[in-house]
């Protein structure tokens, strides 16, 4: 399907915009699972100050969406209304050192950040290098691994409202809690900084190692998937429910609970963005039919299902 070209009509508003604008661009190749039908309009920023001046300018109307690597996304196959921006990393992905602070865009992936904190000897950044997405993403989801978070780290997030004003929150301002933030949906992050402590660098790589040891022994990170689906219940771990239920294999269409770790979801091949949010649906049913709790979805779903 296609949605109306506004593209010409954002352009006239906007005369001094740098950034890049595309009509119904296709947004299944910028996510893990490769499902998911086009954007309305696809905008990537020139910097922060053209993303700003963007959303000064942007009719209030319009939904605004904003995707990283697409690591942890279904985009549904009908497409999203409105406008979604993707933050490149040549822009947004600049990570640096200064002192025990690890200053990053929002476009760098979280791996990169824990290597370049390791290659400062700072610890307690470690975690990041088993997350597959950027700092975007783990601003907005308090994303986390191996018993550590992005709250635990945190000092300062940048971000841009709807009117195009930047604003600074602090740790606190941020009101994580597990896999989430308080802070306003409509925001925009595009930079970070974080606090590591020294430690010995051989201790910090053996820990990174640990990480990554444990994701390629125990994920299907090979695979078309979306990372961890479901978020943990107080007291339970979603894999274990999802197993007790009998959903270990289950498929729908070309989605398939993946046999590894099923607390993934995998693209077979040729599955659609309903085939996998269906089973997700389905996982969800028998889970709760079998123990009472219902598993909430980690993987954020945007767009319209196909007609």
């Amino acid at each position: 399907m296609s949605f109306a070209d506004i593209t010409p009509d954002l352009k006239a508003a906007m005369p001094e915009l740098r950034g890049r604008l595309l009509a119904n661009e296709g947004l299944a190749p910028l996510t893990w699972f490769r499902v998911g039908g086009p954007a309305q309009v696809l905008f990537t920023p020139a910097d922060a100050d053209d993303l700003a001046y963007f959303l000064k300018h942007l009719p209030a109307e319009l939904p605004v969406y904003v995707i990283g690597v697409g690591s942890n996304l279904i985009v549904r196959d009908g497409g999203v209304p409105g406008v979604v921006i993707r933050l490149a990393p040549r822009a947004f992905g600049e990570v640096k050192v200064d002192g025990d602070i690890v200053a990053a865009g929002t476009a760098a992936l979280d791996k990169r950040v824990a290597e370049v904190a390791a290659s400062a000897n700072l610890t307690g950044l470690e975690f990041l290098f088993g997350i597959p997405g950027t700092i975007g993403g783990a601003l907005r989801m308090n994303a986390g691994a191996k018993g550590g978070e992005t709250k635990d780290i945190l000092v300062e997030a940048t971000a841009i409202d709807r009117q195009g004003v930047t604003h600074h929150f602090t740790n606190a301002d941020m009101n994580f809690t597990y896999r989430a933030s308080g802070a306003d949906p409509s925001l925009i992050f595009t930079a970070a900084r974080f606090r590591g402590k020294p430690s010995d660098p051989e201790a910090i790589r053996g820990r990174m190692a640990e990480v990554q040891a444990h994701r390629e022994t125990a994920q299907p990170i090979r695979e078309k998937t979306g990372g961890s689906t479901f978020k943990n219940p107080p007291g339970h771990s979603a894999w274990r429910l999802v197993d007790a239920a009998g959903c270990r294999g289950l498929k729908v269409g070309g989605a398939q609970v993946s046999e590894m770790h099923c607390n993934f979801l995998i693209n077979t091949g040729n599955a659609t963005a309903d085939d996998i949010e269906t089973l997700g649906e389905t996982v969800r049913e028998r889970v709760e039919a079998t123990s009472g709790i219902a598993l909430q979805w980690e993987i954020k779903r945007i767009g319209l299902k196909a007609r």
